[in-house]
């Protein structure tokens, strides 16, 4: 009987997939994590507090903050809507007296931060200003019991500040949506009757509806993070509560289920805001449109259109920066100050290393995205953006505990180590408030660099890798060279928003350390006006190097 051989058949080999760590995933995931990191941070605490007060803030402050925030969200926002509507349907479809001027001078108010023009207000209308001692001085009353003047730190005076400052978002989109019109519909409409009311109503207002909605929306959240007005106005607020139930009573987790509210709200403005326009779809009529024809205003209109728009100018620019200038030229000695010198210092450092960052950041998260196509980078790449939306006090928790969680745990291994107590190196610096600014800020850099990316042809970064370009190389050499000035308009604004930004640095600078923002609300705080006017002055020069290169962008 022969031997019979056992065919032993080999084992399969178990291949498993290999995780390949590519660094540019790898770095886009870690700048993805770093910017959702304060969000992260404040739904923790609000959700694992050590002392849960929530009960109390429901019974006691919480439906007075919310109230007032409600409140001021919907009169800013109808306010700011109203007149930046209005103004781009003026200077956009009518001739009349300055027109050409005014289509630039409504962009103004974005310069002045609104807690300048809320110093600036209470200076020019309070007992001691101008305008009571000019009408006691000319209808000979003695004192305030004599006449009645309305309050000037109200609720209603914050809401004309912030609206006068927050306009030109509304101005802005409005006017660039009804430049992109056809005059085609504008004249059909003439032709059909329509008169100017009806004009602007059954057409104007229909086209730009999606511009002044998210014009409008962008105005509540930034009436939401509004800090320095609504404190010096003592208009109690979630912003402001946070600050108070942080700082006062020293619980954390109240503080971050203050900030929930908060964040709840913003995301609900955004949410309401693309709800309202789902099913609503705009289309240009031809492919070679006419563009909208100014229609000439004679006489008493057109002066009325004249004193309409010049109206929000003078009260969001003319007016804090003259106040503000008079008190900044009364003494020149204020110029020399050292603490003014030290938070020039200060702002320049600190809101430049964070521009440079920030900016830096965002062509590699973006680049990293693009290059790899792997599907969680590009995921997270939308959410990096939910940053700008967080008021800066919301940030500012969330960034604080979990630093100070490193820094204590840093400083104990260091000390048990060496014997020696490093101190706190992250909260204990501007370290904290850097990061904080790129968190708040990334949204801008991202979005310029991944539009300026969009517009390079893919053919040039592909010939540059068959040619031996490494995927630095190709972006050093041939993306950043096309894109620079995409990358250099972001560091500006980014730089920008940095040195007017005030919540954030407030909560997270070390003792003693001051910006040229934070020394404004200080000395303004005081009722020091003279003191903070020259800091003022070098916050409101810094916003307009950013408001003429928008009106230079937006010709």
């Amino acid at each position: 009987m022969a031997d019979q051989k056992t065919q032993v058949s080999p084992v399969p080999h178990l291949s498993f997939p290999r995780l390949r760590l590519d660094p540019w995933s790898v770095g886009a995931l870690a700048i993805a994590a770093l910017v959702l990191l304060p969000l992260i941070s404040v739904f923790w605490l609000a959700f694992h507090p050590s002392e849960n007060i929530w009960p109390h803030l429901l019974s006691t402050t919480l439906p007075r903050y919310m109230g007032n925030t409600l409140i001021l969200m919907a009169g800013t926002g109808a306010l700011a809507g109203t007149f930046g509507a209005l103004t781009a349907w003026l200077v956009v479809m009518y001739r009349f007296p300055g027109v050409k001027a005014l289509e630039w001078l409504l962009l103004l108010p974005l310069a002045i931060p609104a807690y300048v023009g809320a110093y600036a207000l209470v200076d020019f209308l309070e007992y001691a200003g101008p305008v009571q001692t000019g009408l006691r001085a000319m209808f000979g009353w003695a004192d305030s019991r004599a006449y009645w003047f309305p309050p000037i730190r109200s609720r209603g005076a914050a809401v004309i500040v912030l609206a006068a400052s927050l306009y030109p978002y509304v101005y802005l989109l409005a006017r660039a949506g009804l430049r992109e019109q056809s005059g085609c519909a504008y004249e059909v409409a003439r032709a059909l009757g329509a008169g100017p009311v009806a004009l602007f109503w059954r057409v104007g207002l229909p086209l730009t509806r999606p511009a002044i909605a998210a014009g409008v929306a962008i105005v509540m959240m930034e009436t939401v993070n509004d800090f320095g007005v609504v404190e010096y106005f003592a208009v109690q607020t979630l912003t402001t509560g946070i600050f108070s139930v942080w700082l006062e009573t020293g619980n954390a987790g109240g503080a971050a289920q203050i900030a929930c509210v908060i964040l709840a709200l913003v995301l609900g403005l955004v949410a309401l805001e693309k709800l309202s326009r789902r099913n609503s779809r705009f289309y240009r009529l031809s492919r070679q449109q006419r563009r909208v024809e100014r229609m000439p205003l004679a006489g008493g209109r057109g002066w009325a259109a004249t004193a309409f728009c010049t109206l929000p100018f003078v009260v969001g620019f003319v007016l804090p920066v003259a106040v503000i200038t008079a008190h900044a030229l009364s003494k020149p000695d204020r110029w020399v100050d050292p603490g003014l010198l030290k938070a020039l210092w200060h702002t320049v450092a600190v809101g430049g290393l964070a521009a440079v960052l920030t900016v830096v950041a965002g062509l590699f998260l973006v680049y990293g995205v693009r290059l790899t196509g792997r599907a969680l980078p590009r995921l997270l790449l939308p959410v990096t953006t939910i940053g700008y939306a967080a008021p800066g006090a919301v940030l500012g928790l969330g960034l604080l505990i979990p630093l100070a969680g490193v820094d204590n745990a840093v400083a104990d291994a260091w000390t048990a180590l060496t014997g020696n107590d490093p101190g706190l190196i992250l909260t204990g610096s501007a370290a904290a408030i850097v990061l904080a600014y790129m968190v708040r800020f990334f949204a801008i850099a991202q979005g310029a660099a991944d539009a300026a990316m969009g517009r390079v042809s893919p053919s040039l970064p592909m010939a540059a890798r068959a040619l031996g370009r490494t995927a630095g190389g190709t972006l050093r050499d041939v993306y950043v060279p096309l894109i620079r000035g995409s990358v250099g308009t972001a560091l500006l604004l980014v730089f920008v928003d940095c040195v007017k930004e005030l919540p954030a640095t407030l909560l997270l600078r070390p003792f003693n350390y001051n910006t040229l923002a934070t020394r404004v609300h200080e000395q303004a705080s005081l009722e020091r006006i003279g003191e903070a006017a020259p800091a003022a002055l070098m916050v409101m020069a810094v916003g307009m190097v950013a408001v003429a290169l928008l009106a230079r962008t937006n010709r």
